[in-house]
This record gives structure tokens, sequence and C-alpha cells, in this order.
């Protein structure tokens, strides 16, 4: 064992956790007068792993042994690792991988690091952003540009069945952002036009011809124009009916409620009706909204649209004009969407997701998020579901508690 003496000393501590170990492991510390370089440490089912970085005293072996003999009076391990110099900095191209799965399976994060790997890339750090309803894993990475690595995971997320975001490592990921949304089968369920439809009795053509819309077979215009028609005649109370009738996504509330605490503003953008968004705005305290305004003579649909369609090329406008307002550049805004019509709104978006999306709309995206719950979203955000809970505990709202 090389003697000579080091500039620093790494201390490992391992062992069941308890109230003052970090306590009792810096007190010999303190007592050697050292200064601490850096210090990290996690907890993992009640076991402890605490790491120490301090500069190495001229009598280290003394201090060695008095903190060998500390962690054998708590029943802990130690290992301490001579050495010189702080840590190194990071590797360019530094990038926040989120692993999303329900469940995440072993063999997932195998295949994943595995790929970071193959890039030449590090993971530097670990930690869990949620563990119900899915579990989240937020990896530190750095050594590649952020680009290739979300090319290369695109393809292991596609084949682990697990969602995989990245994003680059820099402050923006920090600060205030927009979020612009879909509606239609992203912040509810189901399609708004189908239900009207429902209520005039063509509820299978206008299904038929959503669903082509919005796998981009059919220009957009075109199509809503088409659907509208099949409306005429329908009273107005029906788009009561429907509005009373909607089902949020799950967790629309929670990430709403969430981000707005955090400063974030929110904006709807869709190809559905003015209507319903503008109330689902006001309910949802949304700052924004953008869609298309059913024309209504003497309390009944005619069957036409008032003004310009809300289509593609619209949203993206849209989205444009919001950030504008509210001050902020498109590399800070998220926009999340589903459809061949929110392709534009997620290109022109730092961040663009698609939620639950046709699969050439996955494709196209920055990310996916292919899990039933909208509040995922802020695990991409840095958000943990821990920090979640505790915010709304402190307003009396309870979510729900995992399963054991």
């Amino acid at each position: 064992m090389d003697e000579t003496d080091p500039k620093t000393l790494l201390i490992t501590l391992t062992g069941k956790d308890r109230p003052g170990v970090t306590a009792a492991v810096f007190s010999r510390l303190a007592a050697a007068g050292v200064e601490v370089l850096d210090i990290e440490q996690i907890v993992l089912r009640g076991r402890l792993v605490l790491g120490v970085l301090v500069n190495a005293p001229r009598d280290w072996k003394r201090l060695r042994d008095a903190v060998t003999e500390t962690a054998s009076g708590l029943g802990m391990q130690v290992d301490v690792d001579r050495g010189v110099g702080d840590n190194k900095v990071r590797a360019v191209g530094r990038s926040h991988v989120t692993v999303i799965g329900s469940p995440l399976r072993a063999a997932a994060m195998a295949a994943i690091a595995g790929r970071i790997a193959d890039c030449g890339a590090n993971i530097d750090r670990i930690e869990r952003m949620a563990r119900y309803p899915v579990t989240a894993i937020d990896l530190h990475v750095s050594g590649v540009a952020p680009v290739e690595l979300r090319r290369v995971l695109a393809t292991e997320a596609a084949a682990q069945a697990v969602d995989i975001a990245v994003q680059p490592a820099n402050l923006l990921r920090r600060g205030m952002r927009l979020i612009v949304m879909d509606v239609d089968s992203t912040l509810v369920q189901g399609e708004v036009i189908e239900m009207l439809a429902a209520h005039a009795g063509a509820e299978a053509e206008v299904a038929r011809i959503t669903e082509a819309a919005m796998r981009g077979e059919l220009d957009f215009e075109q199509s809503l124009r088409h659907r509208v028609a099949l409306l005429e005649g329908l009273p107005a109370s029906a788009l009561d009916e429907v509005y009373d009738a909607l089902v949020l996504a799950p967790g629309a509330r929670t990430m709403v409620r969430t981000l707005r605490r955090l400063g974030y503003r929110f904006a709807l953008v869709s190809g559905g009706f003015s209507q319903i968004t503008d109330r689902l705005a006001a309910d949802l305290s949304i700052d924004f909204a953008r869609a298309n305004e059913l024309e209504i003579i003497d309390g009944r649909l005619t069957g036409g649209i008032v003004g310009p369609v809300v289509d593609r090329a619209g949203k993206a406008s849209a989205l444009r004009e919001f950030a504008a307002a509210v001050g902020v550049p498109q590399a800070a805004v998220i926009a999340i969407g589903d459809g061949a019509n929110d392709l534009d709104m997620l290109d022109a978006a730092g961040l663009g997701i698609a939620y639950n999306a046709k699969p050439m709309v996955r494709d196209a995206a920055d990310t996916a998020v292919n899990v039933p719950y909208l509040d995922a979203i802020v695990y991409l955000l840095g958000i943990s579901r821990e920090e979640v809970e505790a915010a709304d505990a402190e307003v009396g709202i309870i979510t729900p508690a995992p399963p054991l």
C-alpha cells in the first residue's frame, strides 16, 4: 500500500441508516480541522451510503483510524481512499435523461445504460423522481451531445417499452416556462367534436374523419369544416352537456397546480372549439386559450365556423404569440400534443412532447410520454413526486398513496 502523503481523502460509509450518523462522522472530521470539498448521501430502503471528500491533514492516518473507529461504533463499514485533487469537471455534452416506466424493469435500465456507454458517455448521478403511479428515474449524463443521445435512446425506448426524455442540463430547465397544450385526447380524454356529434346522430362519421385527420391523411381545415357541417341544427345547450361530461386526463389538475406554484404559465391551443376551451381555461386558471369558434344563431349551431380555422400552422403561430406575451424565448416553451395537427407546434417549442400520440407524432417529437398520467410531465422538469405531494399536503390536498 502506498503510504505517501495524499492530498485528499474520500471517506465512504455504508450501513443501516439511523439519526446521528452524519453528525457523528462530521464531528470526527471537525476534530481534525479538515476542509469539506464534496458530499453525497443517499438512503435506499434504510441503507445509507455517505461519501465525503476532504482535504487530507498532515496526520491523515490518525483521521483514517478515528473515522474507522466511529464507523465501527455505528455498526457501519467505511472505506478511506487516498488521492489528489477534487472531482473531475463533468465532460461537455451534459444531459438529463428521464426514464419513465410502468413498470420499469431491470432489463430496460441495463439496455439504456448500455446505449449510454456505447456513445462514450458517462452516468454521473442517478436519482428517483417518482415511484407511483409510475417509476421515474433521472440520470445525469455527460460526454455526448444531447441531440445524439436523444437519437440513440429513442430507439431503445421503443424497444424497451419505456419513455425516455433527453434534455440539455442548463439553466433553462430551472427557469419559468410556458406550457402549451392541445386539448382533445391530451388535456381531456376523447374528442369534443365526437361527443357533439353523438348528440347530432353523426358520431360514427365524425369519428372516422377525425381519426384520418389526426393521422395526417386529410387536410385538417377541410376535415374540420366537413365535420362541423354535420352538427348543423344542434341546440347550443349540447355544448353545456358535453362540457359537463368531459373527463380530464389523469394528473392534469396536479400538473397545472404544481407548475403554477413555480410560476409557469399555461396556454390551450386547440383545433376544437372556444366554447369548450375557454371554460376549461377558466376552470384550471390557464392564462391563454386559442381555438375555433362555432357559429351559433338563434340558439342552434349553423354548421359553420366564425373566423379563420386554428389548424396546424395556426397552433404554431399561437405558441409564438403566447411566448412573446409572456416574455419567454421559444426555447423555454414546452408543447404537448397527440395528433398530426400538433406537429408544427411541437417543432416550434423548445421541448415538444408527444402525449399518448399517433406513431408519426411520436417519431417527430423530442420525446414521448405514453403513460396515462399527464402529471408525469413534471418529472421531466426535475420535480419529484415527493415534492408534489408535500406541496399539496400543505394546502390540504391528499394524493393517492402508493401500494406497498
